[in-house]
């Protein structure tokens, strides 16, 4: 009897597309196994980050809690940085209480002033700089409907001045205010150091040191490096409080919250807060 080859045999070409059908069939399988497990994973991941930002915004607020309650115990006017550190839940925070004078208020600062925020903070040439403080004094001057200066509602509407895209407006974010209504100066006392800065024109070891020395507690500190026609030492009673929050991967949660110690919340709280955030400070790495 004669022997017909396997590939010739009837039928086997049939059977060899059923098996090469069926080994697609079983990588599509693997393809979509493999997917639907990263999905599930990182699903998972996202879930455990939500998770710990929910945890660490929780710490924060307590943190300031405290920190507020122990400011109103005091019951002596905030004209400067506080700054401590607060345990809660095993947990260590940094909170920095600022009087909002420290920070340059975007809607009564001179030109002058604002011209040096956008030239040592923002990075603009100094000619085009003048330009963009004029030009936000305009906005800020403009009358709504019922006649009155429409202001700066929230710092935000520092993008409402033409000239200002968002890449500067995160520059100048943390140094500014829109919650104030003073004369446009500073309160170098309260100040950060980046605010310290623009007051130096930019000479930002003078800012440094004076920095330290404010905050080691040093008597009569020696204030000659800034711009005496910019500065106040009044106390006022809104504040900036904010809570460095540890996360387990390394990086800050940077909790914040405005509160206002003259205004009763309604809640019975001995203050009003009028505007909360929070952020994520990336770790500082080595290059």
């Amino acid at each position: 009897m004669k022997t017909i080859p396997w590939h010739r045999r009837p039928g086997g070409s049939a059977r060899g597309m059923v098996l090469i059908a069926v080994l697609w069939i079983v990588a599509s399988l693997a393809i979509i196994v493999t997917g639907v497990t990263r999905t599930i994973r990182e699903e998972a991941r996202m879930m455990a980050l939500a998770r710990q930002n929910v945890q660490a915004q929780a710490l924060g607020d307590a943190a300031i809690q405290l920190a507020l309650q122990s400011i109103v115990a005091n019951n002596t006017p905030v004209n400067r940085m506080l700054q401590s550190e607060i345990q809660y839940q095993g947990v260590a925070m940094q909170v920095r209480a600022m009087p909002l004078n420290g920070l340059i208020d975007i809607n009564s600062a001179p030109v002058p002033l604002l011209a040096k925020l956008y030239t040592v903070a923002g990075g603009v040439p100094p000619g085009a700089a003048d330009a963009l403080a004029q030009a936000t004094v305009e906005v800020r001057a403009q009358r709504g409907p019922s006649g009155m200066p429409e202001r700066f509602e929230a710092e935000e509407d520092l993008l409402r001045v033409p000239g200002i895209g968002y890449d500067l407006y995160a520059r100048l974010f943390p140094l500014v205010t829109a919650d104030l209504r003073g004369r446009g100066l500073v309160n170098p006392l309260a100040a950060p150091v980046e605010v310290l800065a623009v007051l130096a024109g930019g000479n930002i070891a003078a800012a440094a040191t004076i920095a330290g020395k404010r905050d080691a507690g040093e008597p009569g500190v020696d204030m000659s490096a800034l711009d005496t026609a910019f500065l106040d030492s009044s106390s006022v009673r809104r504040l900036r409080v904010e809570a460095r929050v540890p996360m387990a991967d390394g990086t800050w949660l940077r909790v914040s919250r405005s509160v206002d110690l003259a205004a009763r919340s309604r809640d019975g709280a001995p203050w009003y807060s009028f505007r909360t955030g929070s952020s994520v400070e990336p770790v500082a790495r080595n290059p």
